[in-house]
C-alpha cells in the first residue's frame, strides 16, 4: 500500500495540507475562538461559581432560549454531522427518524419529567432516584454506568468524527489537534461550570447552524437542487466493484423512505417509532447532560419555551446533515461510497466503507477559502460543545453521587476542587482512548452509538418511567430490574461486538439466534422485560409510604404535604433557605401560549413524518 494513496483519493482542488494555510480561514477560525472563549469570561461574571448551584446549575436562572440552544448544542456534536451524513450517504433519509423522534420526546421531558424533578430538588438523576426509592445501592449504580456510557459511547465518538473531519479536511496530527481541543474545552469547562457552558452553547448554535446552512447551500447548487438529488442519488454507485454485487453497491431501493419494512428494513417503521422512543426517553428525560440544562432554568415556563426551541432546531438535521451526505455521494461516488475492501482501505483506511468521509469531504471540495475555515470553527464547536457537556454533566455526577458517599462530609469547596479534577482526570482517559477509537473505525458510526443505547440504557428508561408514574414501585423492584436488565443486555451486547456486525458484502458471523433481532426491536423487549421484573418484585416487597413520595410521583407533584425522607424519621420541608416548598405553577396565560407553541411545533412534526414516509 502506498503511503501518499490517502491523498490521490482526494480531489485535485484544494488539497488537506494547504486547507487552512490562508489568512482568510486562519482568521475566522482565530475569530471563533476568541468569541467563544471571551463568552466564556463574560458569563463567568454573570453567576456565583463559588456554590455547587451556581457552578452545576448556573444558579438555576437560565431564560428559555439559553436552555433551548444549550439543549441543541449539546446534543449535535461531530458525532451528528461525520454520522449523520455518513449513514444517510450509505442508506437514504431513514436516519433522520433519529433525530425527528426527538421532537416529541422533547416535549414528554418538559411536560412530564421536569417538573418532577424541579419539585423533588435534585443536582443529578441518580440522586432523584435516591429521594424516590432511598438507599444508596440504584443512585451508585446509576452514577457508574452512565459514566461508563459518556467515556465509551459518547466520548469516543465525538473524537473518533472529530478526527475524521481533521485528518480529511485538514491534515493535521490526529494526536496534537485532539488533544488542543480537549485542553481548550476542559479550560472554559473547569474554570466556569454550567453557566460558561450554556451561554457558549447559544453562541456555538448559531456557528453550527450557519455554517451547515451555507455548506448546504454550495452542496445543493453543486448537484442540481433538491428533485435532482432525489433522482441521482439512486443511481450512485461506484465504479469499481470488483467481485462485489451490484446490490450491495447501489443504495437501497427504499432509501427514499422514513418508514421502512416492519421485517426487511434496516430501520423497521416499528422499531423506529416505539424502540426509538424508548432509547429517546432514556436520552432526553433521564440523561444527566440533557436533564442538567433543564434544571438550570428560571421556572418550568422557561424549560418549556426550551424544549420547544430545542425541537424546532431538531427539524433542521435532515436538510443540514443527512441530505448533504446524501448529495456527497452522489458528486463522490468512487470515495464515499466504495464497496471493495481494498480500495477503500487506500481511501479512508477502513475496509468497511468509508461513508463517514461524506461530509468533510464536501467542506474541502465545494467550499471556498474563507467559508472553509467557517465550516472547519462549526465542527470544531459541535465537538467542543458536546465534549464540554458530558465533562461538565460526568463531573456532577461523580461530585454529587460517588464523591459524596465516600466522604459526607466534605465542603463545598471540596466539592468543586473534586468536580475539577475528574473533569481533567476525564480528558486524561480520552486522550488515551484515541488508539481505540481510531482502531474502531468499521460501519456506521451513528448505528454504532445507537445500539449501545438500545442494549444498556431500557432498563434505566424503565425505572424512571416506572418511579414517576407507579407509586407501587419500591427499591427492590427498581434495583433488581436493573441488575436483570443490564445482564439482557450484556447478552446481546458482548456477542454481537464479539463477532462484528459485518457488510453486506462481508456478512457478520453473530448467530442469527442473537443478532437476527434488530437492536431497536431488542430494545422494545428488554424495556417490558425489565418493567415485568420491576413490578414483580416491587408487588411481592412492601410498598412505600405515600407520606414519603410527595413531589416525586407525577400524581402528588403539586403536593404541599411536608414529605417524610426515607431512612429517617423526620419530616421534609425544603431545602430552599426561605423553607417555602417548591411551586411549579405557572401564569395561566404564558402556559397557554407554550401549550399552542408546543402544539404547533408537533403539527410540524407529524406533516414533515408523513410527508417522507
Amino acid at each position: 500500500m502506498s503511503t501518499t494513496s490517502p491523498e490521490t483519493s482526494r480531489a485535485p482542488s484544494p488539497s488537506a495540507s494547504s486547507a487552512i494555510s490562508n489568512p482568510a480561514d486562519i482568521s475566522v477560525i482565530v475569530g471563533y475562538f476568541v468569541i467563544v472563549i471571551g463568552v466564556g469570561l463574560w458569563s463567568m461574571r454573570r453567576t456565583n461559581r463559588g456554590t455547587v448551584g451556581g457552578y452545576f446549575l448556573a444558579g438555576r436562572s437560565m431564560s428559555w432560549f439559553p436552555v433551548g440552544a444549550s439543549l441543541f448544542a449539546s446534543n449535535i456534536g461531530s458525532g451528528h454531522f461525520v454520522g449523520l451524513a455518513g449513514t444517510g450517504a450509505a442508506s437514504g433519509i431513514a436516519v433522520a427518524g433519529f433525530e425527528w423522534n426527538a421532537l416529541f420526546v422533547v416535549l414528554l421531558m418538559g411536560w412530564i419529567f421536569v417538573p418532577v424533578y424541579l419539585t423533588a430538588e435534585v443536582v443529578t438523576m441518580p440522586e432523584y432516584l435516591k429521594k424516590r426509592f432511598g438507599g444508596e445501592r440504584i443512585q451508585l449504580y446509576l452514577s457508574v454506568l452512565s459514566l461508563a456510557m459518556y467515556i465509551f459511547t459518547k466520548i469516543s465518538v465525538d473524537m473518533f468524527s472529530g478526527a475524521v473531519f481533521i485528518q480529511v479536511a485538514l491534515g493535521w496530527n490526529i494526536y496534537l489537534s485532539v488533544i488542543a481541543l480537549l485542553v481548550i474545552t476542559t479550560i472554559y469547562t473547569v474554570t466556569g461550570g454550567l453557566a460558561a457552558l450554556m451561554y457558549t452553547d447559544t453562541v456555538q448554535t448559531f456557528v453550527i447552524i450557519g455554517g451547515a446552512c451555507v455548506l448546504a447551500g454550495y452542496a445543493f447548487l453543486e448537484v442540481g437542487g433538491y428533485n435532482a438529488l432525489m433522482e441521482k442519488y439512486m443511481n450512485a454507485t461506484p465504479g469499481i466493484l470488483a467481485n462485489v454485487s451490484a446490490d450491495c453497491a447501489s443504495p437501497r431501493p427504499d432509501a427514499l423512505h422514513l418508514l421502512r419494512d416492519a421485517y426487511s428494513g434496516d430501520l423497521p417503521w416499528p422499531a423506529l417509532i416505539v424502540g426509538l422512543s424508548i432509547v429517546s426517553t432514556w436520552y432526553w428525560c433521564s440523561d444527566q447532560v440533557i436533564v442538567q440544562r433543564c434544571l438550570a432554568a428560571r421556572s418550568l415556563t422557561h424549560v418549556k419555551l426550551g424544549c420547544v426551541l430545542c425541537g424546532y432546531l431538531k427539524i433542521l438535521p435532515m436538510f443540514l446533515m443527512v441530505m448533504p451526505g446524501m448529495i456527497s455521494r452522489v458528486l463522490y461516488p468512487d470515495e464515499v461510497a466504495c464497496v471493495v475492501p481494498s480500495e477503500c482501505r487506500r481511501i479512508c483506511g477502513a475496509e468497511i466503507g468509508c461513508s463517514n468521509i461524506a461530509y468533510p469531504k464536501l467542506v474541502v471540495e465545494l467550499m471556498p477559502r474563507g467559508l472553509r475555515g467557517l465550516m472547519l470553527a462549526v465542527m470544531l464547536a459541535a465537538l467542543m460543545s458536546s465534549l464540554a457537556s458530558i465533562f461538565n454533566s460526568s463531573g456532577t455526577l461523580f461530585t454529587m453521587d460517588v464523591w459524596r458517599k465516600m466522604r459526607p462530609q466534605a465542603a463545598e469547596k471540596e466539592l468543586l476542587l473534586v468536580g475539577r479534577v475528574w473533569t481533567v482526570c476525564l480528558v486524561a482517559f480520552s486522550i488515551a482512548w484515541i488508539p481505540v477509537v481510531q482502531a474502531a473505525q468499521g460501519g456506521q458510526l451513528f448505528d454504532y452509538i445507537q445500539s449501545v443505547a438500545s442494549f444498556l440504557a431500557p432498563p434505566i428508561a424503565a425505572v424512571f418511567f416506572l418511579a414517576l408514574f407507579v407509586k407501587r414501585v419500591n427499591e427492590s423492584g427498581a434495583f433488581w430490574g436493573l441488575i436483570g436488565g443490564l445482564i439482557l443486555g450484556l447478552c446481546r451486547m458482548v456477542p454481537e461486538f464479539a463477532f462484528g456486525s459485518g457488510s453486506c458484502s462481508a456478512p457478520g458471523s453473530c448467530p442469527p439466534l442473537i443478532c437476527g433481532v434488530h437492536y431497536l426491536y431488542f430494545a422494545i423487549i428488554l424495556f417490558f422485560c425489565t418493567a415485568l421484573i420491576i413490578l414483580a418484585v416491587s408487588y411481592c416487597t412492601p410498598p412505600i409510604p405515600e407520606s414519603q413520595l410527595h413531589r416525586l410521583v407525577f400524581s402528588l407533584r403539586h403536593s404541599q404535604e411536608p414529605r417524610e425522607e426515607m431512612g429517617t424519621s423526620g419530616l421534609h420541608h425544603s431545602t430552599a433557605q426561605d423553607g417555602v416548598l417548591p411551586n411549579i405553577k405557572e401564569d395561566p396565560k404564558l402556559a397557554r401560549l407554550v401549550n399552542i407553541n408546543a402544539l404547533m411545533m408537533m403539527s410540524a412534526a407529524i406533516f414533515l413524518w408523513a410527508y417522507y414516509a
